[in-house]
């Protein structure tokens, strides 16, 4: 293995669920009185914490979001996720093959925490990442594209930034992944590749992942 540390994301690329908050941040954010197709929230908020969602709605409208947004916007998603979500396709089999080498691996996520142990806990990742494994944009003060998050990742895992790579979906999250000197590995099975192209290496299929690191 080339590197120390393997820091995953983890909406879409552990748990799929990007497809479903996609869907459901735009719906409600048309509900609110800001027209937002699947599309539009995929380019625009895919891979951000909530705190990026709330600024560019102000930014463009000049208008905030309802103070319970969060709270009504998991509500749904959590509901939504007990019904459909599933495990990323490869993902379980990657994960086997860090464990089974002894290879360290943790998650750092724009999610809350909480909603990274629901996802977990319904697609049964949660046996794979026990508590100090799992690291979210509420544990710094800047969630990607700052380095912020990665860095904090590093730093409790004890290995070196530039002895990690870092497994992202988003162009936000390859951002914050250079800006760390990490390696990163983008996931191009729903962003296009062009999206990701401050990448060290692209790839579609989850279950080629352990293969390409070492």
């Amino acid at each position: 293995m080339r590197y120390d540390l393997v820091i995953f994301d983890n909406d879409g690329v552990l748990v799929d669920s990007e497809p479903i908050s996609n869907r459901l941040l735009a719906g409600y954010l048309t509900e609110l009185g800001h027209p937002t197709s699947y599309e539009d929230s995929i380019r625009d908020y895919m891979g951000s914490a909530m705190h990026r969602i709330h600024d560019l709605v102000r930014e463009r409208t000049g208008r905030r979001l309802p103070g319970d947004f969060d709270d009504v916007f998991h509500g749904r998603v959590f509901a939504a996720f007990e019904r459909e979500l599933e495990p990323v396709a490869g993902a379980v089999g990657v994960l086997e093959k860090l464990a089974a080498d002894g290879v360290p691996y943790c998650v750092a996520s724009s999610g809350s925490h909480e909603r990274i142990r629901v996802g977990h806990r319904k697609t049964g990742l949660d046996r794979w990442f026990e508590e100090g494994r799992i690291f979210s944009s509420q544990d710094v003060g800047r969630g990607k594209p700052a380095p912020d998050l990665f860095l904090y990742a590093a730093e409790r895992m004890a290995v070196a930034p530039q002895r990690c790579v870092v497994i992202e979906d988003s162009p936000l999250g390859v951002r914050a992944a250079v800006s760390a000197g990490m390696d990163v590995y983008g996931f191009t099975a729903m962003t296009p590749a062009e999206r990701l192209a401050g990448a060290t290496q692209l790839f579609s299929d989850m279950g080629e992942l352990a293969d390409l690191l070492v």
